[in-house]
């Protein structure tokens, strides 16, 4: 399929980045409807703007409407939604998500789904440390990268719709990976770091070091103020590949303790040197 402004996109769970999806969405003229547990959420994107109209509960006649049902749910409620309510969605429909692990939930996804409708998984490489709508912000994916993890499971159709969908919110990067090289990546990424920011942040009493602090501290442990159910759902999801890339830290970290340890001047500098090249590629330029 190819995304116009006559494709009709429901997008199921108006979170933070379902939020933001909708309001990206709709303020370019795109048909957005939206799907949530609690009646303010729906109200609360209505009075924005940002959906067209929402519903709470499962109506088989407002699900079966969508060209495009974008899941921006937590894994295992994604499956969970569509095992009960795939009946509904209309045929030929194209499904994808936002969802920061793949490889339990796409071939999952691909193998319960009708032969009629296609899934394609997605993982837009934006967020906050705040959640749930009233986060919500149109412009969250500028800068940002957007992968997309075809399978193949997958038609070029699908692997081009779910690429144009990128280019519509507006990310800065789109590239692809297979389920597998994400979870990979991922893990290194951003499940290590938040386990860091996480560590750094219970591993003794901070309260007295408030007015103290500077910018480093701060910068470093933003994503300490972290969603614990969604994360350590994440967390187990990757488990193998989570544990090795902390392995990975652990030894590092361990060489730059044993280099303090025995007054190593050279292999710190080094070290740092190396970390300072290695930093300026994740510069984001902002005239690109």
């Amino acid at each position: 399929m190819t995304i116009n402004k006559d494709t009709k996109i429901l997008i199921v769970g108006l979170g933070l980045i379902g939020g933001s999806y909708a309001w990206a969405l709709s303020s370019q003229g795109y048909e957005v409807g939206g799907m949530a547990r609690r009646n303010e959420v729906i109200d609360y994107a209505l009075d924005r703007g940002w959906i067209a109209h929402g519903r709470t509960d499962m109506d088989p006649y407002y699900i079966g409407q969508f060209d495009l049902i974008v899941f921006a749910l937590y894994p295992q409620s994604l499956l969970e939604w569509l095992e009960k309510n795939q009946q509904y969605i209309k045929k030929g429909a194209l499904l994808t998500d936002v969802t920061g692990v793949k490889r339990c939930i796409v071939y999952d996804v691909q193998k319960m789904l009708r032969s009629d409708l296609e899934f394609i998984g997605a993982h837009p490489m934006a967020g906050r440390e705040s959640s749930g709508i009233e986060n919500a912000d149109k412009d969250i994916f500028k800068n940002a990268n957007y992968i997309v993890t075809p399978t193949d499971a997958n038609s070029p159709q699908a692997i081009d719709a779910c690429m144009q969908l990128g280019k519509i919110l507006g990310f800065r990067n789109i590239s692809t990976l297979t389920p597998e090289k994400h979870d990979e990546m991922i893990g290194f990424l951003s499940q290590l770091t938040h386990c860091i920011a996480v560590c750094l942040m219970t591993c003794r009493d901070s309260e007295s070091f408030v007015d103290y602090t500077g910018d480093s501290f701060r910068d470093l442990t933003r994503i300490a103020k972290i969603n614990d159910r969604m994360w350590s759902e994440l967390f187990l999801l990757n488990k193998d590949e989570l544990v090795q890339q902390m392995d990975l830290f652990e030894r590092q970290f361990q060489t730059l303790k044993q280099y303090i340890i025995d007054d190593n001047t050279a292999g710190m500098r080094e070290m740092m040197r190396c970390s300072t090249e290695q930093r300026k590629r994740f510069e984001v330029r902002k005239d690109d």
